[in-house]
Formats: structure tokens, C-alpha cells, sequence
């Protein structure tokens, strides 16, 4: 995705970045992340790669081109970059490994780097799904296994084996995944970039559909189509959804008050606010505050 398209959605930045070793494991039950990040299911992309290791239940993964929904003991790799959600379906239990591509490449000028960049640069490849039976996905899925095990009984070798279990999945992945050649921009993509950019920077006015439809040069109808078929959403719950993202981070992380959050987010009635926010995570603003600050 070009530089400048990124600004379209929310960056979920890792939280281990500024740390020596920016590897995060996010252990997600149901609808909780440990550690925690903004808990709503907003389209999201970031710069680093991501492994998901489905423990119990189902999940859905939706990116704007397509939708998978994985089982338990089942895996996911999205590529960097790539504009996704995962949510749950019913209960579940998984683990999303997040990382940079340079702990693939050994060091700086290495012969091996050309086998990270062909695949993370490469757009036509944003997911890749790991199924049990399959011989080399089962290795993908055993590596998984140990990276969760990991987490439970660290020791003085932790961090190198991070690194050698993650090289030899990159390593199974490489040898076994194709890379399509050829760049191929799909028209509801391109698009839904454009709706989701002009929600990004407008959010906090009103927004109609005229509007949106507008942003991206195309019909009402056409609109509403490319949130179903990308989104199975409409673009009114959309927004709402993204109005409420932002007011939980700001319910998080400053002390402004209520109503000038609910303001400041589109939401310019407060009791409306309070309403949609309850409706989403079962709290209303200042208990929601008072949990997570």
C-alpha cells in the first residue's frame, strides 16, 4: 500500500516498538486483548507482520477484498501493510505474534533478504492461511504451538528462540507459498480506500452519504455495495464504529471531559453518545473510563 494511502485507517502501532526486542504477543480472549490494546474492531493495518495461532474457537479475519473465518488449530499470516480486522465469532481463544520483517534477515546487505522483501513487498499476497493436514502447514502450525508455549515458560534462551522459531517459519513459508507476479488493483479496494480516507479526516462532522459517495466519485448505491460486499457493513455503522474507537482512546488516555469527547467524535448529542457506547461494550463512558485508565 502506497505511503500516503496509509493515513486512510488506523495505525495500531506495536506496543513493544520503543523496546530492545519488538516482538508482541497478544493473548486475545473473546473479546479481550492481554495485554490490552483499543478494544474495538476497527479496520487497522501496521508496518510489522503478524502470525495467528487459533487456540478454541472460531474467529473471522476481513481484510477489504475478502473474509476467512478460522478454526481452532488453524493460522493466519497477514502481511504488513494490509488493511485488516479479526474478530471474534462466538467464544474463542487466540494468539497474534507481531513483529518486524528485519528480524527475517539476518543482518544488513545479507543474501537472504531478497526472500523476506519478494513476499512482504508483495501486495498480491496479503494473507496466507495455514490448515492442519497439509504437511508443510502442519510444521507452520507445530512452530506456532511452540512460539505459545513460549509465553507460558520463558527462560534465559527466550528471546534466540523467538528468533530461530520465527526464521523457520519464515523459512517453511518461502519455500511453499507462490508469489503471484503482477499487480492487480481490484476496483472496490480502490474505492473503499477513498471512503475510508475521507471518514479518517472528517469523523467529527457531519458526514451523509451524498458525502461519502462523493469522496469516491461514485453513486449512493455503489457505496452502500462496496461496504457490503468489503465490510458486510453499511457505511453508517461503520462510522459510528469508528467515532466510538476514537472516544475510548480518548476516554483512555486524557481527562477531557464526557461531553466534549462525544462532541469532538461526531457524536454531538451526549445522551446518543452514551447510548451507542453502552450498546458497545457494556459500559458507559465514565465506568468504561474509570476500568481502563
Amino acid at each position: 500500500m502506497a505511503p500516503d494511502r496509509k493515513k486512510a485507517f488506523i495505525n495500531s502501532v506495536n506496543l513493544n516498538a520503543d523496546t530492545g526486542f519488538p516482538y508482541l504477543v497478544l493473548d486475545v480472549v473473546n473479546d479481550r486483548s492481554y495485554p490490552k490494546n483499543p478494544g474495538f474492531m476497527v479496520m487497522h493495518w501496521h508496518e510489522d507482520l503478524q502470525f495467528i495461532y487459533v487456540l478454541e474457537g472460531t474467529i473471522e479475519v476481513r481484510t477489504l477484498d475478502e473474509e476467512l473465518k478460522l478454526a481452532a488449530g488453524e493460522g493466519l499470516f497477514i502481511n504488513k501493510n494490509v488493511v485488516h480486522s479479526v474478530n471474534q465469532s462466538g467464544d474463542c481463544h487466540y494468539k497474534s505474534f507481531i513483529f518486524p520483517d528485519y528480524f527475517l534477515r539476518f543482518y544488513f546487505g545479507s543474501p537472504a533478504e531478497h526472500l523476506v522483501d519478494s513476499l512482504v513487498e508483495n501486495m498480491d499476497v496479503p494473507l496466507c492461511r495455514f490448515i492442519p493436514g497439509i504437511g508443510w502447514c502442519d510444521t507452520v502450525l507445530s512452530i506456532l504451538r511452540k512460539l505459545s508455549f513460549l509465553e507460558k515458560n520463558g527462560n534465559e534462551f527466550y528471546v534466540y528462540e523467538v528468533l530461530v522459531f520465527l526464521t523457520s517459519l519464515w523459512l517453511e513459508i518461502r519455500k511453499n507459498v507462490s508469489l503471484p507476479s503482477g499487480k492487480k488493483e481490484k476496483p472496490v479496494s480502490r474505492r473503499m480506500q477513498r471512503f475510508l480516507a475521507y471518514i479518517e479526516k472528517h469523523y467529527a462532522e457531519a458526514i451523509s452519504l451524498d458525502d461519502l459517495a462523493g469522496s469516491g466519485n461514485v453513486s449512493k448505491s455503489e457505496c452502500l455495495r462496496c461496504f457490503r460486499v468489503s465490510m458486510q457493513t453499511t457505511p453508517y455503522k461503520y462510522l459510528v464504529e469508528y467515532r466510538l474507537s476514537k472516544a475510548a482512546i480518548l476516554l483512555q488516555e486524557t481527562d477531557k471531559p464526557v461531553g466534549e469527547i462525544a462532541s469532538c467524535t461526531g457524536f454531538h448529542q451526549a445522551s446518543y453518545f452514551g447510548k451507542c457506547f453502552r450498546e458497545k461494550t457494556g459500559f458507559s463512558p465514565r465506568d468504561y473510563r474509570g476500568k481502563n485508565q
